[in-house]
């Protein structure tokens, strides 16, 4: 702990939104510790959790004031360490800014806090026939707010985009304080876009207390189609035909047989094959005659690419039944390990087959089994490192392995992230995908909004204190007294 007077701080919070939602006791700060990356683990000095933005924005004023980093933080389900805490940090933990604020039905939008779950946003406006696309696999948790800040994806991100596309505007705590309105009502606005600019930003640029999403009118017709094939390499085969063809689906994914009987032990959906390699899962949506022959076509094209079986589903339980194993498959993964290390790097389609190969590969090499889902059809890849933590040095290997996998997705023109973000995982491999010029513009747009670096510090961008792999690559610069490397 540092010399830092918080008795001090804490009074000033208690007095901007109220004691109650003041947490100090070193017991109860140990639920706030961590994200979804359980590996990387950080107390905070103190959680706050306002209710309104003025309360966000008189935390943030203290802050800013007495020159103390904050963090936000959402439902705490991120898994690149975005919301782990900093030392002897404010955490604002947004979970108490949960409602939704208005419903436009004519222009299609709603507008919510931040701390509303992903989930009941769809489950808000579909009595009226619409839904909202973005749909992590941690839907039923995960909040808005941070699905802004990760710009999350999902399922459906193939044909729908991933957050940014269904954000319409935002309104902002900047990091000293100020309220601002970026973005707007309307799909398009002049002058720059700011709103797509936040999306993103991991919380290094302030914190959205209102944000207006769009949402979509619910298809006439869905239908799922799941193929079990005997080689995961045909699998990947038949996603690039079926893009080839013109037929976009709404979502495509490909489960690998470790994550096929994962799912299966654990949620027994009855319908994944055991013995198959990979399956497919491949949803079509829009009008009835659209969904009936491009789901024909679909599965003619599964069987020239050798799938033993192609199974339809047209009714919505069957349909989530078929989902369900997909929607668990992270969770499920801890009934094959003690624990297990995710992965988020993106590929192009064609070249699925390679990178498997070269993870099969790293898998034999580190001496670690991988399971293997992905949205197959954008090529953002989930690699699932199974370990054991008690195991010393272990976690170690795997943060080393998981490396490997990016290194290989950005040697091939893909990326170091599809949906997670970069946070406190990836930092130190953002020079394998980034020059120092390309870094140092990226910088500069932080220092803007960002000049003190307490909002988020130590997030996205490597350091020399936290990425000795970027310290022995010798990329480094300053910016405006912000040493990174």
């Amino acid at each position: 702990m540092s010399q830092r007077d918080w008795s001090f701080l804490i009074r000033q919070f208690a007095a901007a939104i109220g004691q109650e939602q003041v947490i100090r006791k070193r017991e109860e700060l140990l639920v706030y510790e961590c994200d979804g990356l359980t590996s990387y683990r950080q107390r905070p000095a103190v959680v706050v959790l306002p209710r309104t933005t003025e309360e966000v924005a008189a935390i943030v004023q203290i802050c800013d004031r007495e020159g103390v980093p904050f963090v936000a933080r959402g439902a705490g389900t991120g898994l690149s360490g975005g919301a782990l805490p900093v030392e002897d940090c404010v955490l604002i933990v947004t979970a108490l800014m949960h409602q939704i604020l208005d419903i436009d039905y004519d222009n299609q939008r709603i507008t919510v806090q931040p701390g509303v779950i992903n989930n009941w946003v769809t489950q808000t406006v579909s009595g009226a026939g619409f839904y909202y696309a973005p749909d992590p696999s941690s839907q039923i948790i995960c909040s808005i707010g941070g699905n802004v800040a990760e710009n999350s994806g999902g399922v459906h991100c193939l044909k729908y985009g991933v957050t940014t596309n269904h954000v319409l505007g935002l309104k902002l705590v900047l990091p000293d304080g100020a309220i601002v309105d970026v973005g707007g009502r309307i799909p398009e606005m002049p002058g720059y876009d700011l709103t797509g600019l936040f999306v993103g930003s991991e919380g290094t640029l302030g914190i959205a207390t209102e944000i207006t999403l769009r949402i979509l009118k619910a298809p006439e017709a869905v239908r799922v189609l799941l193929a079990d094939f005997t080689a995961i390499e045909a699998a990947g085969a038949a996603v690039s035909d079926i893009i080839s063809s013109g037929i976009i689906p709404g979502g495509m994914e490909i489960m690998d047989n470790l994550s096929i009987n994962a799912v299966e032990d654990v949620v027994a959906t009855g319908c994944y094959p055991r013995d198959a390699a990979a399956i497919l899962l491949v949803e079509l949506d829009g009008l009835e005659v659209d969904v009936e022959t491009s789901s024909q076509r679909v599965a003619a094209i599964c069987q020239q690419n050798g799938a033993r079986s192609v199974v339809s589903a047209a009714d919505p339980e069957q349909r989530l039944k078929l989902w369900k194993g997909r929607k668990a498959a992270f969770a499920a993964a801890g009934h094959l390990s003690p624990d297990y290390y995710v992965q988020d790097g993106v590929i192009p389609r064609t070249q699925l087959s390679y990178i498997l190969r070269e993870i099969e590969q790293l898998s034999q090499q580190y001496g670690f089994r991988i399971a293997n889902v992905f949205h197959a059809g954008d090529g953002n890849l989930h690699p699932l490192i199974l370990y054991d933590n008690a195991v010393p040095g272990a976690l170690e290997k795997v943060e080393e392995l998981g490396g490997e996998i990016l290194k290989r997705c950005v040697q091939v023109g893909g990326s170091l992230s599809g949906e997670h973000g970069i946070g406190a995982d990836k930092r130190c491999y953002m020079p394998t995908m980034f020059n120092a010029t390309d870094l140092e513009t990226m910088l500069w747009v932080r220092q803007v909004f960002n000049p003190k670096g307490l909002a988020n510090p130590d997030k996205i961008f490597p350091t020399p204190r936290t990425c000795g792999e970027a310290a022995q690559a010798k990329l480094s610069y300053s910016t405006q007294g912000v040493e990174v490397f």
